[in-house]
């Protein structure tokens, strides 16, 4: 069990997330995760969009909300680093990473920023599978799987787009 500073369990009682309530997706998980997926199909679809501003618009809103998902992402290892009362080197530098990469898809070229961030979901997506099943959060991972895929295939037709238009 992970290390509880005294003083919280003093003022708070048990643990707030208990292992077992967060070791499965419930049915608000899964509307929640689906509904950030939003963004990311109405993104990919605007880029069909005949006037050119839009399209700029679209996609620029596309990279700012995939940058800021994928610090979230990495976001949730700084958490699991944190419940697990030592903080692993790897885990806090690849919290950190994500974050970094969206910046920079954000700085880049329309479509190779899109190309990024693309790759950036499919990165989080691996090292999430291989720290979730280790840490007994397996359960998670069809959520995860379900999410990145349209997520990533939306900024992959979005990049497309640019091509073809």
């Amino acid at each position: 069990m992970p290390r509880q500073h005294p003083e919280f369990a003093q003022m708070h009682g048990a643990d707030p997330i208990a292992p077992a309530a967060a070791s499965r997706p419930d049915t608000l998980a899964w509307g929640l995760g689906l509904a950030g997926l939003i963004p990311f199909v109405l993104g990919a679809a605007l880029q069909f969009l005949p006037q050119p501003g839009w399209r700029m618009l679209a996609a620029m809103a596309l990279l700012s909300y995939g940058a800021v998902i994928v610090s979230f992402l990495g976001g949730i290892h700084w958490g699991l680093a944190m419940r697990s009362g030592e903080a692993a080197p790897a885990r806090l530098i690849w919290g950190v990473l994500p974050s970094l990469l969206g910046w920079l898809a954000v700085l880049l070229d329309r479509p190779w920023g899109l190309i990024l961030l693309a790759l950036s979901l499919l990165a989080c997506w691996w090292v999430d599978r291989a720290v979730y099943r280790r840490l007994g959060l397996g359960a998670w991972l069809p959520l995860r799987t379900v999410l990145t895929t349209v997520a990533t295939l939306s900024v992959a037709v979005a990049a497309a787009a640019y091509w073809q238009l």
